[in-house]
């Protein structure tokens, strides 16, 4: 399993943190890249420091290093996820702000992040787009509705309480779990189960 992760400056940045661990831990291969903003917000919400140009990854991974890991800085237009003959098998932007879905939705492939995905989308890749924002203008909603006609899986970042989650990482699961359903990466838990129904 060959996946590119992006994160930008969107709130949100634990989705992302937790995508990327879940994906390593099931053995898949991972391309990632930060934006700069991603940055400046991963070290607010989670106080984490990092420069998206010359990253120290094991600040990611709990002082952990990880040879699945292949990193690309957001100015790295020649990286390899920039080109079609890349072969992947899904690419997922967690979080994704409204200012590179409207790249996204205009190709103007401005960046690593966005070219990643515009490419993503021509070769008929699976593109996960998950969107952090609220409430949603009118110009979102119409870039959703252009890349979801591109093709793209647009995601808002909905935490579900079927299960009754204690903790703030079991409410980021339920939306991180949903991202593997899509990707066919297995041992999800935090779903509908008719049995737990009150009977």
């Amino acid at each position: 399993m060959r996946f590119i992760l992006a994160q930008t400056g969107a709130s949100g940045q634990i989705y992302g943190l937790r995508l990327l661990r879940r994906m390593l831990a099931a053995k898949a291969q991972v391309s990632l890249c930060l934006s700069e903003a991603a940055c400046v917000t991963m070290a607010v919400e989670c106080g984490i420091k990092i420069n998206a140009h010359s990253p120290d990854l094991t600040k990611l991974l709990d002082n952990e290093s990880n040879e699945n890991i292949r990193y690309f800085a957001p100015r790295e237009i020649a990286a390899p996820i920039a080109s079609g003959s890349n072969p992947h098998d899904g690419m997922v932007i967690a979080p994704c702000s409204m200012g590179t879905l409207a790249r996204i939705a205009a190709g103007t492939a401005d960046d690593l992040i966005s070219r990643a995905a515009d490419v993503t989308l021509k070769e008929r890749r699976k593109l996960i787009l998950l969107v952090r924002e609220t409430p949603f203008s009118q110009i979102h909603l119409r870039n959703m509705l252009t890349v979801s006609q591109a093709g793209a899986l647009v995601m808002p970042a909905c935490p579900h309480f079927y299960h009754s989650p204690q903790t703030v990482d079991e409410l980021v699961d339920t939306v991180v779990e949903r991202i593997l359903d899509h990707l066919n990466i297995g041992g999800n838990n935090a779903r509908w189960r008719e049995n737990e129904l009150p009977g």
